[in-house]
């Protein structure tokens, strides 16, 4: 086994703060000497630099990105009494927001070999009710879009990307996030690009979902006290537009450098009873988690027990699917009736990944996982 490397964290955010340190003490004094924090120059920049980073037409920061999926929905109209189709793999807060502009969040199992929603699950969920598809590009690796798109068109669907866990993951070339008619991002402090609180965007090429935008997150606002849609207070502030202008630059070297250790990772834990990720060939994936499936629930339990005590973090993203979560007992669906995501909650663990994880770091994870008795 490699030498002891010292604890490791499942993720953290102070190397990379160390790296970049003058860099973001100038960006936040730039902001503190403006003595301006909301809706000014930082966030208009971010934006403007998002969107060429994306190669989109228009990006609104919003207060994080919970609120990015609610304020997608509500500018394409939807609202009480629709019905948004969704993955139960997912952090509840995709739930949520469906749930926050009165519509009822419908569930489709997932393909277990990805934890992706299964695609060829939707149509069969697809209602009269029915007016969007959220997909989630979990982990940092894109959902299969474009069947996913065919059957939007069929049935006049929008298709709202949940890319929170996707910055710069690409399918088919293009930039998740911006495929789909509304494309939503979170900057929680652990994401591919991460701000120092809480902070989310929404992005679209349609110019009448963003003129919605626009003033949906800010109370419906086109001008100050002057409202014409019912809205959100949901606005980026300055601070942390000008801490992610610091850190977009450096967004797909730092995505590179943690495909780097999810190779590694991959070659060094090849034959073990276990599965690695599953890297679809139709786009990159950015590992924003580096998820094991392995053989039960025991065995995943043992192996977090194990690995605590040799100073390893670890995860589960995530340990009970929506549909069996208490909040959305009132889906009445069972457990049973998504098979694919339960077994799929009971057997995976995350191990670290991120930028700052050293090579000896990866090899002593590794060889302590070659070493639990399985």
């Amino acid at each position: 086994m490699a030498a002891f490397v010292g604890n490791i964290p499942i993720f953290e955010t102070k190397s990379q703060y160390n790296l970049l340190r003058k860099e973001i003490d100038t960006a936040i004094e730039r902001v503190l000497e403006r003595s301006f924090f909301v809706l000014g120059e930082e966030v208009s920049a971010f934006e403007k630099e998002f969107a060429e980073y994306l190669r989109v037409k228009h990006v609104f920061g919003v207060a994080n990105g919970t609120d990015a999926i609610q304020l997608a929905l509500m500018a394409c109209g939807i609202g009480s009494g629709d019905e948004v189709i969704t993955t139960p793999h997912t952090a509840l807060f995709t739930l949520l927001a469906i749930s926050a502009t009165g519509a009822k969040p419908v569930l489709v199992d997932i393909d277990p070999d990805t934890g992706l929603i299964n695609p060829e699950l939707i149509e069969a969920a697809i209602t009269h009710c029915t007016k969007a598809i959220v997909p989630v590009h979990l982990y940092g690796q894109s959902a299969d879009l474009d069947p996913i798109l065919n059957l939007a068109k069929n049935y006049s669907l929008f298709v709202i990307e949940d890319s929170c866990q996707a910055h710069g993951t690409t399918y088919k070339g293009k930039y998740t996030g911006t495929i789909g008619h509304v494309g939503t991002y979170s900057f929680y402090p652990s994401k591919n690009l991460g701000c120092y609180g809480d902070g989310g965007a929404v992005a679209t090429n349609d110019p009448e979902i963003a003129d919605r935008l626009a003033r949906l997150r800010n109370g419906g606002q086109r001008e100050r006290y002057n409202h014409e849609l019912m809205g959100l207070n949901s606005r980026l502030d300055e601070i942390q537009a000008a801490i992610l202008r610091v850190k977009l630059p450096y967004l797909n070297a730092c995505n590179a450098a943690r495909r780097e250790r999810a190779t590694l990772y991959n070659r060094l834990l090849e034959g073990l009873p276990l599965q690695t990720p599953l890297e679809k060939d139709y786009g990159s994936h950015i590992y924003h988690l580096y998820v094991l499936k392995l053989s039960s629930i025991s065995v995943r339990n043992t192996l977090q027990i194990y690995l605590k005590e040799l100073g390893i973090g670890t995860g589960i993203h995530y340990p009970i699917p929506a549909h069996l979560q208490l909040a959305y007992e009132w889906l009445n669906l069972g457990k049973g009736s998504l098979p694919q995501v339960e077994d799929t909650a009971d057997r995976i663990i995350s191990i670290p990944i991120y930028p700052e994880l050293s090579i000896e770091q990866v090899e002593y994870i590794a060889a302590a996982i070659k070493n639990f008795s399985f």
